[in-house]
């Protein structure tokens, strides 16, 4: 089993993404607590880094995984790829209308790069996203820099 100070580096490597990264670097799972039932629901989902913070989004639609995460913020951020580490977090909804375009931009914009890590219909269009996607930042409980 590796050192802390080594699976550290590796989780932290595992979250440093770009532009340049792949689908699979971007590709996590999460475990949310149903808002409901009151259960564990584990769903697979990207993440997006814009300006050093971590952020769940996704194209327009109602999405379950952001109603339980509204109810309930505590939630595990699960590494699987490069790395495998299950993290406590805490998600907390993006609601400034200039704050959530800049960052939803920022998305989009490297959706709609040529290499199109998403696999999604392009282009697709920053007012879509204002109108119809959920916006969460992620703190990862206890690292101090995501």
């Amino acid at each position: 089993m590796p050192e802390r100070s080594d699976m550290e580096n590796a989780v932290r490597r595992a979250l440093a993404i770009d532009r340049s990264s792949p689908a699979i670097d971007r590709t996590v799972d999460i475990t949310t607590v149903g808002r409901r039932s009151g259960r564990p629901r584990r769903i697979e989902i990207w993440f997006h880094r814009v300006g050093g913070k971590l952020y769940l989004s996704s194209p327009p639609a109602r999405r379950g995984w952001y109603a339980n995460l509204r109810a309930n913020p505590a939630f595990t951020f699960h590494l699987k790829n490069s790395v495998v580490a299950d993290l406590p977090a805490t998600a907390k909804p993006v609601a400034d209308e200039r704050e959530r375009r800049r960052i939803l931009t920022e998305i989009v914009d490297d959706l709609n790069q040529p290499s199109n890590p998403g696999r999604i219909v392009q282009p697709t269009h920053v007012d879509d996203w204002m109108a119809g996607s959920p916006l969460l930042e992620v703190s990862l409980d206890g690292w101090d820099d995501g």
